[in-house]
């Protein structure tokens, strides 16, 4: 009990709605040092978490993921009662009906450099409101490959600079995503999204191994419909009838067009039938799915 968080999360739920190290707090206190290694080197994880009628979606596997983060980065972990509870607090404090919950766990104060210093781990949890439809998805293949065999593949780390980069290309091209392929030349994520595509008319996403993030929503689809995970070159991307995204966020998100070509289908049956049920999931377990 670092900061004392179960008497904290008890007394003091009702005085702000961002959590830092242990207290709620109004966003205009939530500070962190100057020195904290998230801020320095971009060392830290994170969560977005979907608020849905009122409660986290699917926490647990957020959560799951979070841990599963850490560990490939080598980086402490408050426990994960702390960041439920915290989650939900905030949750509660902001009121928000639908949003989204970020969680960062970061190296903490540190010296000026990249080596860790000894402190504790730098835990945020804050939530903002989503406003309006998601709408369709204009994708452009980023001119950077991602690696396949960085020690960061398959972490949901906070050094996000490259994706920052490919999609402001992707937007300085009239886009709204960019799509990374890996060093063998195979697809591999969007900047913060997972991909699925129509190949030989059956659904495909890339395979972890591809280096891609583990997607929660990605996983919700794999378990609900009938998808393959296969590797697939970028040039797949050129016969492609129908294309979707997913994240925390977007959901399930048509793909409209790729490198500019207009897709044949928007929505196609395959991007209807993953989000039907991605649309049940969240209907019957609005919390836990």
């Amino acid at each position: 009990m670092r900061y004392g968080w179960q008497r904290v999360l008890l007394h003091c739920r009702a005085v702000g709605s961002v959590y830092v190290n242990g207290k709620f707090l109004e966003p205009a206190d939530a500070v962190v040092s100057v020195f904290d290694h998230g801020l320095l080197t971009g060392d830290g994880v994170f969560e977005t978490v979907a608020i849905r009628a009122g409660r986290p979606f699917a926490l647990a596997r957020h959560l799951e993921r979070l841990e599963r983060s850490a560990c490939l980065v080598g980086l402490g972990m408050p426990s994960l009662d702390e960041l439920r509870l915290a989650a939900r607090g905030v949750v509660e404090a902001c009121g928000y009906s639908t949003g989204k919950l970020r969680i960062t766990v970061t190296g903490g104060p540190g010296p000026l450099g990249s080596a860790r210093g000894g402190a504790a781990p730098t835990v945020i949890v804050a939530a903002e409101q989503l406003s309006g439809e998601v709408g369709v998805a204009k994708v452009v293949v980023a001119p950077w490959p991602k690696s396949e065999r960085s020690p960061t593949a398959g972490a949901k780390t906070i050094s996000y600079a490259e994706n920052v980069v490919a999609l402001s290309y992707a937007i300085s091209k009239g886009a709204n995503e960019a799509l990374f392929v890996n060093l063998a030349g195979d697809l591999c994520e969007g900047t913060g999204s997972n991909l699925f595509l129509e190949v030989g008319e059956g659904l495909v996403t890339p395979p972890l191994e591809s280096g891609c993030l583990a997607g929660v929503t990605r996983g919700l689809i794999l378990e609900n419909t009938d998808t393959t995970e296969a590797v697939t070159h970028q040039r797949a991307l050129e016969g492609t009838s129908e294309a979707f995204l997913t994240s925390t966020t977007r959901g399930v998100q048509p793909v409209s067009s790729i490198d500019g070509r207009m897709l044949d289908l928007c929505p196609g049956p395959l991007t209807r039938g993953a989000s039907e049920a991605f649309s049940r999931l969240v209907s019957h377990s609005p919390g836990e799915p």
